[in-house]
């Protein structure tokens, strides 16, 4: 392997890092704060200076929360500005002026009971707060170097590191960056990811355009009431829909495509968007237009040598579930314990290779139910009558209205995807041999079957179960006949962080149906059984020192890969 090449007599040194992360979305954000919040110093590098310019993501899902909520932030996504009172139904219509289909109800986030499953319930906060939010929350880390406008340009791997060719935009300097693993955060035309030769298999979807654009007091202005979004269906079918951003003036239109690319040299804008409204004489802004690709795609692998994938540098679904950066962030909590078993020594050759086999199935599930929630809005009969208003129009948009409320219902009501993915199989999970709870997207079945989340139950303390994880592994013993010392010998052997937690509840010890449940920092449940004699090998399974599993960090390339 090539060494590295010690810098020119005039070029400053390396800076050195633990982790460089490429790429400042919230996805890239939330991996920085989840590395400090474990110790772990890291480089955040963004070639753009934070703007954003077209908020995208704005959904909060139940299992991000839960992260946020690790990190002392859920209550300042709750509190960003997002009014608790606004109505979140869907409505299905021909315009917001125009005839209406049907109308889902949902209720505003005040009124919206938090799950008992769960501590804490999903949450509208528009990108445009969100992720200031977590910048902020970086930049008051000292264990994280934030550098807006600076550029991969380039790296090369050896067997104990990377180094990195950044440069600062502003002055055009260039530096290096020496760090032990580089994570690409870059996105869905992830350079990092192409330059490393890793695959991306899948299909194109459609070709659609967001339109964003400011109307204060819209919902004032129209017939269809407040919503969180409007599915509009013409002559030619579910055309488009328009989705709330900030509860007040923002709005972002989306108009669907077709596998061709639409013409953006003709495209008018404020068409569509008198389109939607359904009217003349509703003023509004357009505040930008971003024609996008609506794709399924997943990786061949999540990790060349020391350099891994996260967020939509290893996969693409539809935005219709608000998934896409919610994966990401299940996989910022995947990986960042993993990573520190690494850096500080405690982990088997099999941790990090885990990432990779316990992620990849999840989601290619969450690529599933996005696709199908995208197929449920073109799935609908001939609507060339639906704007008559005949006896026979008032026949379709009642048909259509039905079909796409029965369709669509799942994408709302989700908590089983939310919370109920489970590591199925993985190498570093113990497994019982009991059967898995039903998968199913809308339905969550609490257990503490090994590789899923361990369940949320409230202690007599006011603290949350899910409250006792994250810092190392939590060994839950349930009764005073519960014997840990097995266990406690065999993390303190290996030098792998254990904590001991006695629950005197009979509910909460009903619920998680063990004596002892070992619960891993990210929350899953690694193993569980009523004694643990095998305790060495228990060990050795969850930290990823189990007999064939391996990772072997080396590069793919010999020369310096260009970014």
């Amino acid at each position: 392997m090539p060494s590295i090449a010690p810098p020119a007599d005039n070029a400053p040194a390396p800076l050195r890092t633990s982790v460089l992360v490429v790429g400042g979305g919230p996805v890239g954000l939330g991996m920085a704060i989840e590395l400090s919040w474990r110790g772990i110093d890291s480089i955040l590098i963004e070639q753009g200076d934070g703007t954003i310019e077209h908020p995208r993501t704005g959904l909060m899902a139940v299992r991000t929360m839960e992260l946020l909520r690790r990190w002392g932030l859920a209550q300042r996504i709750r509190e960003s500005g997002f009014p608790d009172d606004y109505e979140l139904s869907m409505v299905f219509c021909t315009s917001l002026n125009g005839l209406l289909l049907a109308k889902e109800p949902y209720p505003s986030m005040r009124d919206t009971p938090t799950p008992a499953e769960t501590p804490e319930k999903k949450q509208r906060c528009p990108q445009l707060w969100m992720q200031p939010i977590l910048a902020d929350a970086v930049r008051q880390q000292q264990r994280i170097g934030l550098r807006h406008l600076h550029r991969l340009e380039g790296f090369t791997q050896d067997e104990e590191g990377v180094t990195s060719r950044v440069v600062d935009l502003r002055s055009g300097e260039p530096l290096q960056i020496r760090s032990d693993y580089l994570l690409a955060c870059d996105g869905a035309t992830s350079a990092v990811r192409g330059e490393l030769g890793i695959p991306m298999n899948g299909r194109l979807l459609s070709y659609s355009i967001n339109i964003l654009i400011r109307a204060p007091g819209l919902v004032s202005r129209h017939r269809m009431g407040p919503a969180e979004r409007y599915l509009f269906v013409g002559p030619e079918g579910t055309w488009g829909n328009l989705t709330v951003v900030d509860g007040q003036a923002i709005w972002r239109l989306t108009v669907l495509g077709s596998g061709q690319k639409m013409d953006l040299e003709n495209f008018d804008a404020s068409h569509w968007v008198r389109r939607a409204l359904g009217a003349d004489d509703i003023p509004f802004e357009v505040l930008s237009v971003d024609p996008w690709r609506r794709s399924e795609m997943l990786a061949d692998s999540y990790a060349r040598g020391r350099v891994l994938l996260v967020g939509d540098s290893g996969h693409t679904m539809s935005p219709t579930g608000g998934m896409g950066m919610n994966t990401g962030m299940q996989e910022v909590l995947d990986l960042g314990w993993k990573l520190e078993g690494a850096l500080h020594g405690w982990a088997g050759p099999g941790l990090l290779a885990s990432y990779e086999i316990e992620r990849k199935p999840i989601a290619a599930r969450n690529i599933g139910f996005s696709t199908q929630n995208y197929n449920a809005w073109r799935d609908v009969p001939d609507t060339r009558q639906v704007c008559d208003e005949t006896p026979e129009g008032v026949r379709i948009r009642a048909e259509v209205g039905k079909r796409l409320a029965d369709s669509t219902r799942v994408e709302w009501e989700s908590l089983g995807l939310q919370i109920g993915h489970r590591y199925e199989g993985s190498p570093i999970c113990v497994p019982d041999g009991t059967p898995p709870t039903a998968d199913d997207y809308s339905i969550y079945v609490p257990t503490s079957r090994p590789g899923s989340r361990a369940p949320h139950a409230w202690l007599a303390d006011g603290r949350s179960t899910l409250d006792l994880f994250g810092r190392g592994f939590v060994l839950l013993a349930f009764g005073a006949g519960a014997n840990t010392q097995q266990l406690e010998q065999a993390f303190a052997h290996r030098k792998v962080p254990l904590v001991v937690e006695r629950v005197d509840d009979p509910r909460v010890a009903a619920l998680y149906e063990r004596a002892l449940v070992l619960v891993r920092p990210d929350g899953h449940v690694a193993w569980r059984g009523e004694t643990a004699a095998d305790a060495e090998r228990i060990v050795d399974t969850v930290r990823g020192a189990a007999p064939g599993v391996s990772w072997t960090p080396t590069p793919v390339h010999s020369e310096e890969v260009e970014a």
